[in-house]
């Protein structure tokens, strides 16, 4: 939830609950993760109060609603974004939701960094697959070991499918895929212009 919604407020550089909510929305991830509305508001309220953002009262909207808080990040909510950023593409054991999420923004990182943090993740997978290998498969000939055996080649094949996912990203960011961090400006918009969040 942290990095999510730090994420989508770096984007925009200042945005409101409701741009932030939209934007988790149309990545889905209401669907994925913890992100629902309620809780989307409430991560901005106490990160507020915790220093990572700083809350801006806005005017009354012209259609004659209450005035909105726009937040943007302070410089401790800018480390602790890159932080959590950093620290979800490294590691091999990353939730999925996690794991989606600091995917979701990577172009926040300089290239090198990302690829090197993606390498770092390959390892820690090869490493984790050696020692299920070393330490926990049984001896026996797969067929010998009974139901536990499927649980041994399902971390397996996981490592697998994952390392296999990990190098496929580092290939396309070594070719050039993304406008990554100073590498040029990017659009602040999540929807392109004219289209309708979907998930609406």
């Amino acid at each position: 939830m942290r990095l999510l919604v730090l994420g989508a407020v770096r984007q925009h550089g200042r945005a409101h609950g409701y741009q932030v909510r939209n934007d988790l929305e149309f990545w889905g991830a209401h669907e994925w993760s913890t992100a629902k509305p309620g809780s989307i508001y409430h991560a901005l309220k106490q990160m507020a109060k915790q220093g990572l953002l700083l809350a801006h009262e806005t005017a009354r909207s012209p259609a004659g609603g209450p005035p909105r808080t726009e937040y943007e990040l302070t410089e401790a909510g800018e480390e602790a974004y890159l932080d959590l950023l950093r620290e979800s593409l490294r590691a091999h054991d990353q939730r999925i939701d996690v794991l989606t999420s600091a995917v979701g923004c990577i172009v926040d990182l300089p290239r090198a960094e990302a690829i090197a943090l993606l390498r770092e993740r390959v390892a820690a997978l090869e490493d984790w697959k050696r020692q299920v290998f070393e330490h926990w498969t049984p001896q026996a000939a797969p067929a010998e070991w009974g139901h536990i055996g499927e649980v041994m080649l399902l971390w397996v094949h996981n490592a697998d499918s994952s390392a296999e996912w990990t190098r496929g990203l580092i290939e396309r960011l070594e070719n050039g895929a993304y406008v990554m961090a100073g590498e040029g400006e990017r659009s602040r918009d999540v929807l392109p212009d004219g289209a309708e969040n979907p998930f609406r």
